[in-house]
């Protein structure tokens, strides 16, 4: 077991200097990486440099290069956190960014104080007084503390943001790679709480080996994401640019809200805007010359649906209508409803599910 972790050292360790050496050499490369990664991996790189220096015995058993590892503790989940934010509402970086690192940079300190600079002697008086295993304890608990509190903040964020899509766009987009890395890292942290509370009753071995083993996990996670960050950029980068245009509060009275539905209405008869697989709120908006706030109060007040849920009801009616004609003699009930607007099988079942009270098979079937 001990050699298949000092072999992941390395690969992680080897594999985050690949990684950091292509993002400051590459210029083409380093547009696809984002910055709070690349600043993780380079954490992560220090970090799994401690643990080889100690596994290779370069210089001997030290113990000090496990601490070394320590730094990248509570510098990971504000830099998940600043990820994600940054992905989601592509967010540049601020100098008001460097806040979230404080407890980080406190927390390297008494990592250097307490573990890397006493002597020899004083740590094993440390350890025989059992003194040294309460402050592991304590700081592996603030670590947890810290990590789990950003990984919430950021799982919140994104469902979130996910949740305010539908009233924005008329399409779904993917944002399960998104959700499964974090996921992932909250698989790894709920690990870490239980072996920690492991190691509070005594089984002190196991929680060593079991949070080097999440340690590692979490850090191989942080370079999958990395390498297709790289690679497929377009993986995090979920929002369209039409969402993050801002607009001043809607100030319609009811009678220009009813003026304004019946020319909605006609725009959707004539035009047929929701034809369009990618169309989002905001380029409703600017067809009836309003803004998107007004449109959207326009759609929950005087006709009750949001964006989402309006556009995707036409979409229906429209492919309703193709199935009385004869080009649904040529398509699958999926190829009508893709001319009518819909780019998701699932959106399109779901949508009509909800509108017509049936699957599509079950209501033709009914009609005939």
């Amino acid at each position: 077991m001990q050699t298949l972790l000092n072999q992941l050292v390395y690969f992680g360790y080897f594999q985050s200097l690949f990684l950091l050496c292509i993002y400051l050499f590459s210029p083409k490369n380093r547009k696809n990486i984002n910055g709070y990664v690349a600043f993780l991996v380079l954490v992560l790189m220090i970090g799994l440099s401690g643990r080889v220096l100690y596994i290779s015995d370069i210089f001997g058993k030290n113990f000090r290069l496990i601490a070394f590892s320590e730094f990248a503790t509570l510098l990971f989940g504000s830099t998940i956190y600043l990820f994600t934010k940054s992905s989601l509402l592509n967010k540049r970086f601020s100098y008001q960014d460097l806040l979230h690192y404080i407890p980080g940079f406190f927390y390297i300190i008494f990592v250097v104080f307490i573990f890397m600079l006493p002597t020899d002697e004083v740590i094993g008086s440390r350890v025989k007084s059992g003194e040294l295993f309460r402050t592991i304890t304590i700081f592996i608990g603030i670590g947890l503390l810290f990590n789990i509190t950003y990984w919430v903040m950021s799982l919140q964020l994104f469902l979130s943001f996910r949740k305010g899509l539908r009233n924005e766009l008329s399409y779904t987009v993917k944002t399960q790679f998104f959700f499964n890395f974090l996921i992932a890292i909250g698989i790894c942290l709920l690990c870490w709480v239980i072996v920690y509370f492991i190691s509070i009753f005594g089984f002190e071995m196991i929680e060593r080996t079991a949070r080097e083993t999440i340690w590692l996990s979490i850090a191989l996670i942080i370079l999958f994401i990395a390498y297709y960050g790289m690679i497929s950029p377009d993986l995090f980068k979920i929002i369209p640019v039409g969402i993050q245009k801002k607009y001043t509060q809607s100030k319609l009275s009811k009678s220009d809200l009813d003026h304004l539905q019946t020319k909605l209405d006609q725009l959707m008869v004539e035009k047929k805007p929701y034809l369009n697989r990618k169309l989002l709120k905001a380029e409703l908006a600017d067809m009836l010359g309003v803004s998107s706030p007004e449109i959207a109060r326009l759609l929950n007040e005087n006709i009750g649906m949001n964006f989402f849920e309006y556009i995707n009801y036409h979409r229906i009616k429209e492919f309703v209508e193709l199935t009385k004609t004869d080009k649904a003699k040529n398509f699958t009930f999926f190829g009508l409803a893709q001319e009518a607007g819909f780019n998701s099988k699932t959106t399109f079942n779901k949508s009509f599910k909800k509108l017509m009270g049936t699957s599509p098979k079950e209501y033709f079937t009914s009609q005939q």
